[in-house]
């Protein structure tokens, strides 16, 4: 390919799902900054406001539909907004999520449910979406944001229903890249490791940062942007013959 060294995302499109804070609004500021067009998918909010200022600040062009990631049928109207509104969808993000502690022999059915339901099932439905989308505009990229939870059991962390659900979000990755490869669709996991987000700000871990920072061999815990730079690589032209892949991006903390 003539761009196979290439980072640039001019004139795509890309749907970034959680695009509101966090990791998510990272990458599509990163997305933004390499020129493409961003749809923000994510519950109502101040944060996708922030979001559609930073990429508009950057030069990009955005949009933001309010849509819940369980909601196949909002999912469809995202994606056709988004289309209409910035053209057809080439690249997508798929990074909404959420997660809590309890013990195993404690949780209760709901809790366990509610994470499967935003974490693995969001994202099957989120893919869903775009792959039918993509499939009509002739292929495109998906990254979904797993974890490094999906790799190891974080010590210090009773989260059996976090770390099984984004162990799925890496093989459900996997699974739909040989589905689709012959057709033109890369599907990649980005599994983050200790990332300073909202996420990792609830109660249940702020006690267990400074550790984790001292476990992880880079000595500190990542800031949400560091995790642009590998999204925009599995999106763009230099990533066009990865798919299927795992890519850690943790401070080497798997590397232990």
């Amino acid at each position: 390919m003539n761009n196979a060294l290439s980072f640039s995302l001019d004139g795509r499109t890309a749907l970034i799902t959680g695009g509101g804070s966090g990791i998510g609004q990272a990458i599509a500021l990163g997305i933004a900054q390499q020129n493409g067009s961003v749809g923000i998918v994510d519950l109502p909010g101040d944060g996708p406001e922030e979001s559609l200022h930073l990429i508009r600040s950057a030069g990009a062009k955005a949009t933001f539909v309010p849509a819940d990631v369980t909601d196949s049928e909002q999912l469809e109207e995202a994606v056709s907004k988004i289309q209409a509104d910035l053209g057809p969808l080439t690249m997508a993000v798929n990074s909404a999520g959420i997660a809590n502690a309890a013990p195993a022999e404690e949780m209760p059915l709901a809790q366990w449910q509610k994470v499967y339901d935003i974490d693995v099932t969001g994202v099957f439905l989120s893919c869903q979406a775009e792959g039918r989308a993509m499939l009509k505009n002739g292929g495109g990229s998906i990254v979904n944001i797993a974890s490094m939870s999906g790799s190891i059991v974080n010590r210090g962390l009773l989260q059996a229903h976090y770390n099984s659900a984004k162990a799925a979000v890496i093989h459900l990755s996997r699974s739909l890249a040989m589905e689709w490869a012959e057709r033109n669709i890369r599907v990649n996991a980005l599994s983050p490791g200790y990332t300073m987000t909202k996420m990792n700000s609830r109660p249940e871990m702020v006690h267990q940062m400074e550790i984790f920072a001292q476990e992880t061999p880079m000595k500190r815990i990542a800031d949400p942007s560091e995790m642009a730079g590998p999204a925009v690589f599995l999106l763009s032209d230099a990533a066009s013959f990865v798919t299927g892949i795992d890519l850690l991006a943790d401070g080497g903390f798997c590397a232990q």
